[in-house]
């Protein structure tokens, strides 16, 4: 006997689908997208939590974690200071939304 799995078609958003409110949601997955670009940094540039703290003064424990994409405890302005001490520029662009509520985004570049 086999049970039938039903799907469904995603949001976009994993929180929004999980049940947080939209506010929530948009609020996580920013969150989220910022602390996956500062683990694609922290790849890409090869650094160890005790060179990344001597060459950019980050907290080594902060860099493990990051690391591991376990960051369930930073905020979104704390990650935004490490964007900016690994020398990434953070421009926040600010423009009329075509949706009532307006939505909050990251767009990355190398």
């Amino acid at each position: 006997m086999s049970e039938e799995i039903k799907i469904e078609e995603s949001s976009g958003n994993v929180f929004l689908d999980i049940g947080f409110s939209e506010e929530e949601a948009e609020r996580e997955l920013l969150r989220v997208n910022l602390a996956y670009a500062i683990h694609c940094i922290l790849k890409e540039l090869k650094l160890t939590p005790a060179k990344a703290s001597t060459r950019f003064g980050l907290d080594p424990n902060d860099v493990k974690r990051l690391k591991k994409m376990n960051f369930e405890d930073f905020t979104v302005e704390r990650l935004l200071t490490i964007l900016k001490r690994l020398n990434r520029d953070v421009e926040i662009h600010i423009k009329p939304s075509n949706e009532e509520g307006g939505h909050l985004r990251v767009v990355a570049t190398s």
